[in-house]
């Protein structure tokens, strides 16, 4: 049975960015962003957007067995952090002048990157851009607001994962 919800919270008694992710009855430990979850997202603020989301498509270094929308990423792939730009919180093409999150990363923690429908329609600028369920360091380290999980895990919950499905912050 695939999975269509996925629940993230705050770790009772943990460090801000220490969090669970629960997919049907399988728990894992995620990272969050440094400042914890927040109702009151702002560029910058280091903090994981609390809300509903959608997981609109995903970026896949290599591709592996997924039922969600995605495509492999391009080393020109980008998003744009440009809180002055039209193109904010959207992808762009490198080369480009504007402020931007590189999509394909030396340190594989874009190897997976879930495009979360965080602040995409309508968009509000200086609320906050590029918020993805990503790959995780090993340590789990703060994100700048996104949901990451060990690479171990996210393998073992990516082919549970039904076409369409949600992630509940709270």
């Amino acid at each position: 049975m695939l999975l269509t919800k996925l629940y993230v919270t705050q770790r009772p008694g943990g460090m801000p960015h220490e969090g669970r992710l629960i997919a049907g009855n399988t728990s894992f430990p995620c990272a969050l962003g440094r400042s914890g979850i927040t109702y009151d997202k702002r560029e910058g603020d280091g903090a994981t957007p609390a809300g509903d989301f959608r997981l609109l498509f995903f970026y896949l270094r290599y591709a592996c067995i997924l039922h969600a929308p995605w495509r492999l990423t391009h080393p020109k792939d980008a998003w744009c952090d440009d809180e002055s730009s039209f193109r904010y919180n959207r992808a762009l093409t490198l080369p480009t002048q504007l402020s931007h999150e590189e999509m394909w990363r030396l340190d594989n923690l874009y190897d997976v990157v879930g495009v979360m429908d965080y602040n995409i329609k309508p968009v509000r600028r200086s609320r906050g851009s590029a918020i993805f369920f990503h790959i995780a360091t090993r340590r789990l380290d703060p994100t700048a607001g996104c949901v990451a999980l060990r690479r171990e895990d996210m393998r073992k919950l990516l082919p549970r994962l039904g076409r369409q499905f949600c992630i509940y912050v709270r």
